[in-house]
């Protein structure tokens, strides 16, 4: 069960709440954030991942999870995806002026991941790569795969997203920071649009 609100009209802010059995979450996002932070999700390596992606895609974002982490981390992962792209649909609005479209490569050391995202209304996730090493801490390396992925499904993005190198730690940091650059690219207004950018007229 998720709740979500808008901040103000005009701004690209969103505040959701997500409870079950499994999780509760409180989540804020602002897209036009200077990539400030707080995050508590009891999986260090997985607060520092979302650090990164705030901070890398200038998005304001904050977590607060209590999850049931002496089952896994798979739940409390996967949920705060959940609520992270219910989020981030909610930020966007009717997505009027909007880039849309966006494609980027980031490196880290021996690693180079690559995002394209479209906000296209459409959610759809493509994945090529291994992570190197089955654990990162209380970390489980498929799960940045299965987030990504996560958060497609929930804000309506279709993502490509491949990843290649030796030290899981870096594969996975390196695919967060070319999601955020990414989300970022994509998610800017371009002053020269005042509509949606479909020939449909909506996403």
């Amino acid at each position: 069960m998720s709740d979500s609100s808008a901040s103000d009209a005009g701004s690209r802010a969103a505040a959701v709440s997500r409870e079950t059995g499994e999780t509760t979450i409180d989540l804020t996002i602002d897209l036009d954030g200077d990539g400030d932070s707080e995050i508590d999700t009891g999986i260090g390596f997985f607060d520092h991942m979302l650090t990164a992606l705030a901070t890398h895609g200038l998005i304001d974002l904050t977590v607060q999870c209590d999850g049931d982490l002496a089952v896994d981390d798979h739940h409390t992962v996967e949920d705060v995806a959940i609520t992270l792209g219910e989020a981030l649909d909610e930020a966007l609005g009717d997505k009027r002026g909007i880039v849309r479209y966006a494609d980027r490569r980031v490196p880290l050391d021996e690693a180079l991941a690559s995002v394209v995202v479209d906000i296209s209304g459409r959610p759809y996730f493509v994945f090529d790569g291994e992570f190197s090493q089955t654990d990162i801490g209380d970390f489980t390396s498929d799960m940045a795969r299965h987030f990504v992925e996560s958060v497609a499904m929930n804000a309506g993005l279709t993502v490509y997203a491949d990843v290649d190198g030796d030290n899981a730690h870096h594969e996975v940091e390196a695919l967060f920071k070319a999601f955020a650059r990414a989300l970022d690219d994509a998610t800017r207004i371009d002053d020269r649009r005042t509509d949606t950018p479909s020939t449909k007229g909506q996403l």
